[in-house]
This record gives structure tokens, sequence and C-alpha cells, in this order.
């Protein structure tokens, strides 16, 4: 790494210039030199795959952000000179150390009684009397390998502070982790809410094609014919899915909206639940964003009703009105006794958080619907949303 600099600034330190200007020419000529070698965008790149590649910095890859690239490439002009000034001085102590470790050993292995180091003179002596100059090339061994080790552990300590994250990078790579992590939330949701309804609706599509084999063989085959067709459409929303957790290009199909609730309440019905369906206003008033949210918001509360409540009395009522659609769903959880409100689940989770993206609002527990000494517990989901991001 050193060499580029260096020959540029022997070159511009001829020996016919006084000793000033040759010291003036060099020290000039290497800086300009090693600035240029950090000036493109891809030296701090390649710096810091070096230092991580060959330190074990740990340092995180560069974020691209605009506006502060001249800052980067003088930290980086920086780190290349204090990687070539202690990187030469380890080079240096390491060549002395290991000339050193094979000169004591090899004059009195060649049976001379003196050698001369650093213009002294020292005696090392003949057979047995000469086995100490093995100590010293010991520790010229141990002087490389302290030397190297030092040199490492220093560029280390500096690597984050001329390579690593500035704040604003810092901010970048926190707001992308951010961004991973919601449309990986999402992607789970989308799982959830698709796969988790097919598997409700199919498990008792079966149980009511068991039921029905002997006595309604037609019946039966038309659970079996739903089952085939929940199944075929999770397919289709799990390749989506999978299209974009490996970053190919994902399923053109378009997502479901509020405009195809028929095939979901066929769904639902088709497996012998009562479902009362009532739809108050316009739904083609609702934008896009907030009607794909929302039929995945009833898909998941019809997935919940017909897992924990049962297959009678479940209501859906969705209304779209003043700039808000509502969507309430209820369903019978017992009767008699007082009830405790059930804990809210994955699936009750999950809407919320759609919902909050949306900033609307989600209710969603046991009410009381007792009525003189008739008595009935309602699992009751209310969704308020607004139609536009301002309301």
């Amino acid at each position: 790494m050193s060499l580029p600099p260096l020959t540029a600034a022997v070159l511009f330190a001829p020996p016919t210039w006084p000793v000033e200007l040759r010291v003036l020419g060099f020290v000039l000529a290497f800086a300009l030199m090693t600035v240029a070698m950090g000036a493109p965008v891809t030296a701090r790149r390649v710096s810091v795959r070096l230092a991580n590649g060959l330190l074990r910095a740990g340092l995180p890859a560069p974020v691209d952000t605009t506006g502060r690239h001249w800052v980067d490439r003088s930290r980086t002009s920086v780190w290349l000179v204090l990687h070539m000034v202690l990187g030469g001085a380890v080079t240096a102590v390491s060549f002395v150390a290991a000339l050193g470790a094979v000169a004591f050993p090899s004059v009195w292995l060649g049976g001379e009684e003196r050698m001369a180091v650093f213009g002294l003179s020292l005696r090392i002596g003949e057979g047995w009397r000469g086995a100490w100059a093995l100590l010293p090339a010991v520790g010229c061994l141990a002087l490389a390998v302290a030397g190297t080790l030092g040199g490492a552990a220093v560029l280390r300590a500096l690597a984050p502070v001329f390579l690593g994250h500035r704040l604003g990078e810092r901010l970048a790579a926190a707001e992308e982790r951010m961004n991973l992590l919601a449309q990986q939330n999402r992607l789970a949701q989308e799982l959830h809410d698709s796969i988790g309804h097919t598997l409700t609706a199919s498990t008792i599509q079966a149980a009511v094609a068991v039921e029905l084999m002997g006595t309604d063989p037609a019946g039966a085959r038309r659970a079996l014919n739903s089952i085939e067709e929940t199944s075929r459409a999770a397919m289709d929303d799990l390749d989506h899915v999978l299209g974009m957790l490996r970053e190919e290009r994902p399923s053109t199909a378009p997502r479901p909206t509020l405009a195809d609730l028929d095939p979901l309440v066929e769904g639902v019905r088709g497996t012998g639940a009562e479902l009362a369906v009532e739809i108050r206003g316009d739904l083609a008033r609702v934008p896009a964003t907030v009607s794909r949210e929302a039929y995945r918001i009833v898909q998941e509360g019809l997935t919940n009703a017909m897992r924990h409540g049962g297959r009678g009395g479940i209501r859906l009522r969705t209304t779209v009105r003043d700039g808000w659609l509502e969507v309430e769903l209820t369903n019978p959880v017992g009767t008699g006794a007082p009830v405790r409100q059930r804990p809210g689940g994955r699936g009750v989770e999950g809407i919320k958080d759609r919902v909050r993206l949306l900033r609307g609002e989600t209710r969603a527990g046991v009410v009381d619907t007792a009525d003189g000494d008739a008595r009935e517990a309602l699992w009751r989901l209310l969704v308020r949303i607004p139609l536009r991001s301002g309301s």
C-alpha cells in the first residue's frame, strides 16, 4: 500500500536538491498521493473489507449518504496514512528482529567467536559456551510477534474512528434496519392471516366432509371442493410472500380487497358456519391501501371467530361514512356464568398493528348482552380506519 506514495515521494525529492527542499518535496508528494488514494468512494469500501479481513475489526459496510462524501474521503486518507506509518514501523521492527533471530544462531553455529550488533562487538564463544546466543534469537522472534500483534491491536482500535459509521450513516443504517424489520413483520402477518385462515377453514370443512360422507355425499364433495379452492388461494398468497422474501419478482396477481368479500364469506359459510353480513355505504369509496388491509382484518377476524367461537351466530358489519371505514365482527363465546375477557392472541395483535399503521382505532373484547334473565356473551371486534391519512 505504501509503494505508490513512496515512489512518488522519491521522485519529487531528487538528490540534486538541497536537503530542506528534498524533505519538503518528499512529505508533500507522500501526502498528496495518499489523499489521492483515499479520494475514490470505493477506497473506503476496500479499506473496510481489508480491516475486517486482516484485523477482524468488525466494521459495518459503508452506507451511501449524500452530501458528506468529502468527510469520508478525508477520514479514509487519514486512515491510509496511519496504516502506512504503523505498518512500515511494524515491518521494519519485524524485519530487524527476524534478521537477529537468524544471525545469532548462525554466528554461533559458524564457529565465530564475535559478532557486531549496532556498532557493538559481542563475544559468542565456542561450543556449548556459545549456546546463550539462542536466547536473543528467541527474544527477537518474540519481539517480531509482539510488534505485529501490537500494531494490529492499535489499528483495530483506530479503524472504527476513521472507517466506522458517522452519525448520519448510523441513522441511515438504523432506518434501513427498521424498514427491514417492518417488512419482515408485514410478511409474517400476511402468512399468519392467509395461511391461518386457510388451515382453520380447511380443518372445519374436513370435519364436515367426514360427517356427511355417509349421509350426504354431495355435501361432502362440496366441502372437499371448498378445501381445494381455499388451499389454491393460500398457495398464491404463499408464492407472493416467498417471492418477496427471496427478493425475486413477486406474483403479479392483485391482492384481495373488500370487493372480494363474497368469496371469503362463501368460504366461511361453506364450513357450515352461520355468518350474517351487513354492508352499509359504498365500498368503492375506500382507498385501495385501506381496502386491502381491511380485507386481511376481516379475514383474520373470521378465522378467530371460527377457531374460538364455533360456527353459529357470527355477524359481520362494514360501514363507510363520514370519512371512516368501520368493521364490526361479533360471535358468541358462551352463556351462563360471568365471562372473563380472553387475552388477545397473535391474530388480534396483528390486527392492531395493521390498524395502528393506518392511524385507526381497535377495540377487542367480550361484551355482555344480558336481556332480562337471558344472557349472552359476545366476542366483539370493532375497527375504525380513516379513509384519508389526514382524517
